[in-house]
């Protein structure tokens, strides 16, 4: 098995297995008050700092979630209702159409309930947020502002963007910006006091945790609106009984993630470099998607002409090499890449998307694997979108 799908999800670190079970040894609900409770207590309040000190956050700016995508609705829909509390006339969310589900299907239930409005930031063809467009915006909207939410790095295409510009540029207005930071948080350096965000998201799957455990950091001075009412548990803005084994492994992942993340880094960006060398020079008709931004050592991303991106899967597939089209979030899915769109790639380039992604474990075998079976794939995922297009037209 080739596994080059990390961005999606990686494997258990042995660290945060190691933990999980040291913690699932033990019976106590982190909220009792008696030694059991105690005990389970200790637990996530080390994993806490264990993550404060890896983002250089306040402990209680770490707020434990199920992932991703609650850390995300928290931030957004409750940063919004904050705000609009507040003042009334802030109906206006800042963000941009390459953002994750996470963060588009939140923004757009609210404007779809008549709770807000939207405004989507300009990107250049490199996927890259036009800071003179947001600069623009805010000089005309400013007042009716709630918050920006732009993601840190790119789940499909890697793009980092200019998280620490976009703050900058928010601060006189006193906006605050959130942050979805769950693909960055395996590979960049993170220092939530010194950007300036009011709030990030991070997930555990996605560095070596088990599926289940997110955070969000939050700035002491925001009170968000719940999106989950209950127990009153991480500072009365997320209830619910509070996973001691999940935040025990999430946290020794973590951990491990940062003190190995230099050697990870240069190991997946000299795959990455020789497999896009190798790909270009292999497979004519092929993009590099991003090729002119800064972006994620672990991610290449192609686009190939003429040909589907599902079809080109499934022959991977078939050889043993797992790749993925794009966000696995909406997988099974045949539609183009809503991130290639936001980019200005036309429905039929976005409909050729190959995302391949690196991780701990990943080798030189890996990409020998993958070039050894894609020009093939990528012929026959050719002829039979060909096919296909002729059978439309008849």
């Amino acid at each position: 098995m080739t596994y080059l799908d990390h961005a999606a999800t990686t494997s258990l670190r042995p660290e945060a297995a190691a933990a999980m079970m040291a913690a699932l040894e033990h019976t106590g609900n982190p909220s009792s008050l008696h030694k059991a409770g105690r005990q389970s207590r200790r637990t996530v309040e080390m994993a806490r700092e264990q993550i404060a000190v890896a983002l250089k956050a306040r402990p209680s700016e770490v707020l434990f979630t199920s992932g991703g995508t609650e850390s995300d609705n928290q931030a957004i829909k409750g940063l919004h209702w904050e705000r609009q509390a507040a003042d009334p006339n802030r109906r206006l969310i800042i963000s941009s159409e390459a953002e994750h589900h996470a963060v588009l299907d939140p923004i757009e239930w609210l404007v779809g309930s008549g709770q807000a409005e939207v405004y989507w930031l300009k990107l250049n063809r490199d996927g890259v947020v036009d800071l003179n467009d947001l600069a623009t915006v805010l000089a005309e909207r400013a007042r009716e502002v709630s918050l920006i939410s732009v993601m840190w790095a790119n789940n499909e295409t890697g793009v980092i963007q200019p998280i620490s510009e976009i703050v900058k540029l928010a601060q006189p207005h006193k906006i605050p910006v959130h942050s979805d930071a769950v693909q960055a948080a395996s590979c960049l350096e993170i220092d939530f006091a010194a950007t300036g965000l009011a709030a990030l998201s991070i997930s555990g799957h996605k560095i070596g945790a088990p599926v289940g455990v997110g955070a969000l950091l939050l700035q002491r001075a925001y009170k968000p609106v719940p999106v989950m009412h209950g127990g009153g548990q991480e500072r009365n803005i997320r209830s619910g009984t509070i996973p001691a084994g999940l935040i025990a492994a999430f946290g020794a992942a973590l951990q491990s993630t940062i003190a190995d993340r230099d050697e990870r880094n240069a190991e997946n960006k000299k795959l990455r470099d020789v497999l896009v060398n190798q790909v270009q020079a292999l497979i004519p008709g092929t993009v590099v998607t991003a090729a002119n931004a800064e972006r994620m050592p672990s991610v290449a991303h192609f686009t190939f002409e003429g040909c589907e991106g599902h079809t080109l899967l499934m022959l991977l597939d078939a050889a043993g090499v797992y790749c993925s089209s794009g966000s696995a979030c909406t997988a099974g899915v045949h539609r183009p890449s809503h991130v290639l769109g936001a980019m200005g790639y036309s429905e039929a380039e976005a409909l050729g998307a190959l995302r391949v992604s690196f991780g701990r474990g990943s080798t030189t075998a890996d990409v020998e694997n993958l070039l050894a079976a894609l020009p093939d794939a990528v012929e026959k995922a050719r002829a039979t979108a060909a096919l296909s297009r002729v059978h439309r037209q008849a």
